[in-house]
């Protein structure tokens, strides 16, 4: 482990460096954050009982989600399909490391990085911000651990995701495979929370992976899940990490069978 744990400081450290570009993703972030927000307002102005979750534990889950983004979306981190397209991937196999767990840990600690960088300003913001439009604190100290654990669980099935996608690239010779991308972060609830999908249509993504992404911590912390409900979750969201992360390892392996490399 210590040449994985070795890449992903120095990945971690090199990400940190970006500062200016975080300041650009924090105002985008607020803007969108404050956006989506105000535009929920107006709803629930209408009608809240008409809502399947509290204003505030909606706006919970948005802060939250800005906070975390980088953590949670299926997309940034490194691009590890350039490597497959320009032929830089012979310069991978070559290096005695495990391929998919050297991507793995450089794209997790990528995500890791951005988060750092721009966590902190939106979360001071957002609890100081007036009812109903701040943040709330979770209700309980268990609450907020199983949060954690969630979040973190959500990282690993996010960028197991990612590189299933990464691998999928050796088939396709596409530098971005958009649907991947679209289906994880409408299913995941990052653009509509899950309860806000049709029951038929919510059950079956709670149940999929995109179920133990984006959706399981934002909706613990916010308190919209809690209890056995949590708990089932984070099983679901382990289940689904493990399920993908042997996935993309069969995947990958099996790519590599199928490539050449001119001159040896």
């Amino acid at each position: 482990m210590r040449p994985y744990l070795s890449l992903f400081r120095i990945q971690l450290v090199n990400g940190l460096q970006y500062r200016a570009a975080a300041l650009a993703g924090v105002s985008t972030q607020f803007a969108w954050g404050f956006m989506e927000i105000l535009a929920f307002s107006a709803f629930y102005r209408a009608n809240p009982a008409a809502f399947p979750m509290e204003f505030s534990h909606l706006v919970s889950y948005i802060w939250i989600q800005q906070a975390f983004l980088t953590l949670i979306v299926p997309w940034g981190g490194i691009n590890a399909g350039e490597s497959i397209i320009n032929g830089n991937i012979a310069y991978d196999m070559a290096r005695p490391m495990n391929l998919y767990n050297r991507w793995f840990c450089e794209m997790a600690a990528a995500k890791a990085s951005k988060f750092l960088l721009r966590c902190a300003p939106i979360l001071v913001v957002a609890f100081v911000l007036p009812p109903p439009f701040g943040l709330i604190i979770p209700p309980s100290v268990p609450q907020f651990f199983m949060f954690i654990v969630s979040i973190t669980l959500t990282l690993g099935v996010v960028t197991a995701y990612c590189l299933i996608d990464a691998g999928s690239i050796f088939y396709t010779m596409s530098w971005y495979n958009v649907i991947f991308v679209i289906a994880a972060d409408f299913f995941a609830g990052n653009y509509i929370p899950l309860p806000f999908f049709p029951e038929s249509i919510r059950k079956i993504v709670e149940y999929s992976p995109f179920g133990a992404m984006a959706n399981m911590p934002l909706r613990i912390y916010s308190g919209d899940i809690s209890g056995i409900n949590a708990v089932t979750g984070i099983a679901a969201q382990l289940f689904w990490f493990i399920a993908l992360l042997l996935a993309g390892k069969g995947l990958i392996r099996s790519a590599l069978r199928r490539v050449v490399k001119q001159g040896g």
